[in-house]
């Protein structure tokens, strides 16, 4: 399995986040992308991935081949973080993106359910973002809560021009869905759909995803699956718990959780161009 999307550079992780990661692997996690959602986040998460590199020595001193997941970074700039940016800052994720270890360019989006950031704003930095995506040539790592279809609209512009797009973490409407598979964008499922109290739409949404569009993530440590057993007595999510996603998506779909783990996995080197 490859966990397309965990901020694993989150403070919460700061107390075990090497334990995190062997559990990820024991878990049948084989990669993982962490999402930069700021400038500093993005260098963050490529600085770390580059230090957990095969044959190198990583911070804690211990060395990198430890039985981990690969680890990639994504570099952007999360919409909620749309007015905090500064001069040059597309300058800098332009740098980050042509270090090895960095596979798109995100997390960017529209975000009107919580407009942290004034609309206007969100929308001209994710605009210049698509841009930088096009121009570089990279894939695009998408957020869409609640836009109304502003963040589609976006997108429209530079759709024949983009490499490859994915709508990470979809909890959008059937109407949503129907455009983003329709635009030939890849769509990123999360523990949202093990919430059988909001996931509900979703579970039967995700039967409509071509399977060689399909992705997973936990977004950790954000959004913990409920279907785990037993449950968790901590409400972090981690990359390990990749599988219960995957357990989830499988049952929906009607198909056989390995099947669901093997296509999710050709997708996300296909996606990325992990080698």
């Amino acid at each position: 399995m490859i966990d397309i999307g965990a901020n694993l550079l989150n403070p919460v992780f700061d107390d075990d986040r090497l334990e995190v990661l062997r559990r990820a692997r024991a878990a049948g996690v084989d990669a993982i992308v962490l999402t930069g959602t700021s400038i500093a986040s993005s260098r963050a998460g490529a600085d770390f991935a580059s230090r957990r590199g095969v044959g190198d020595v990583a911070s804690e001193g211990e060395p990198s081949d430890d039985p981990i997941p690969r680890l990639f970074a994504t570099a952007g700039v999360h919409p909620h973080d749309a007015t905090a940016v500064e001069a040059s800052w597309d300058d800098e994720i332009a740098g980050l993106a042509k270090r090895a270890e960095v596979v798109a360019i995100g997390e960017t989006g529209l975000d009107y359910y919580r407009n942290f950031s004034p609309r206007d704003e969100q929308r001209a930095v994710f605009r210049r973002q698509v841009e930088l995506a096009v121009r570089l040539k990279m894939p695009l790592f998408v957020h869409d809560r609640d836009s109304e279809g502003d963040a589609r609209g976006i997108l429209t512009d530079y759709r024949d021009d983009l490499t490859a797009c994915v709508i990470h973490c979809f909890t959008g409407t059937a109407t949503d869905l129907e455009g983003y598979i329709d635009d030939g964008y890849h769509i990123g499922i999360t523990g949202w759909i093990c919430d059988e109290r909001r996931g509900r739409q979703l579970m039967e949404l995700v039967r409509q995803i071509p399977g060689d569009r399909l992705m997973i993530e936990t977004d950790a440590p954000y959004l913990l699956p409920r279907n785990i057993v037993p449950r968790p007595r901590s409400r972090r999510n981690e990359p390990a718990f990749l599988t219960w996603v995957a357990e989830r998506v499988a049952r929906c779909r009607d198909q056989d959780p390995v099947s669901v783990k093997r296509q999710t996995h050709v997708n996300a080197i296909r996606f990325f161009g992990l080698a």
